[in-house]
């Protein structure tokens, strides 16, 4: 007998990880949208009610306490969770590597990678007790997690490192029927990439304008990993602008 299908996406509140959350709630997820602005959280939730079922929990990425009650919550309103999207980020001041501030570098470990971390610790204790035994956990690297673009040592670092991330929760998961996948992303257009529009700095030292993409493309990628069987698994997606400045940069 099916299920009904849990999923948690962190980050919900805004641009990827909001059309993410929403694409999933109206793909039939019952949806718990985290992030840490209540308000912004709350019109996300308001928008997934008229697509279906969601819940609006907000917590701190970088607050460890906070992570545990938000997974807490999670198992105390539904006994499992099928789906986590690690989607919350941030990036740091795009200043010359020997520039950038040690507190700027600590936040961007803190919600890019040790977030992700306590939040795939949490899910696969749930995913291995409950039953059907189970689940998938995506995470968002970026195509900075193969090149770097200047003066992003922190994100770019971090990103490297979700990498990692992806494949251990993939072969550490594999006995327990947890799958872990990655999505890499190129200039989705949320309010995060409008400078892309004004023109961002190249390897070579020129400004120039980056293309963009729609979002969407995003929500549906993230949908159609979401729903394979748990025989199957996306273990890297790249979804990017088709004109942006990647293949080839540097």
């Amino acid at each position: 007998m099916a299920h009904e299908k849990i999923a948690l996406v962190t980050g919900a509140s805004a641009g990827i990880g909001r059309a993410c959350a929403l694409a999933l709630i109206k793909a039939g997820f019952t949806v718990v949208l985290t992030a840490r602005r209540k308000d912004k959280l709350d019109e996300a939730a308001t928008e997934g009610m008229k697509l279906g079922t969601c819940l609006a929990v907000p917590s701190d990425m970088t607050d460890p306490t906070s992570i545990a009650a938000l997974f807490a919550t999670v198992k105390e309103q539904f006994g499992r969770l099928d789906l986590l999207f690690n989607n919350a980020g941030v990036g740091a001041p795009a200043v010359p590597l020997e520039d950038l501030p040690f507190d700027k570098w600590q936040a961007a470990v803190a919600t890019n990678l040790t977030a992700p971390f306590l939040c795939t610790q949490h899910a696969f204790r749930i995913m291995k007790e409950q039953s059907p035994r189970g689940g998938r956990i995506i995470n968002n690297g970026s195509i900075s997690a193969y090149s770097p673009r200047p003066f992003t040592v922190a994100y770019t670092a971090t990103k490297h490192a979700i990498t990692g991330l992806t494949r251990s929760i993939a072969l550490d998961g594999r006995a327990y029927d947890i799958a872990g996948g990655q999505i890499d992303i190129g200039n989705a257009a949320t309010d995060l990439t409008t400078r892309m529009a004004d023109g961002i700095l190249q390897p070579n030292g020129q400004t120039m304008v980056e293309p963009r993409m729609d979002v969407q493309n995003v929500a549906d990628a993230i949908v159609f990993m979401a729903t394979r069987t748990l025989e199957a698994n996306v273990l890297f997606m790249n979804v990017m602008a088709t004109k942006m400045p990647f293949v080839g940069r540097g």
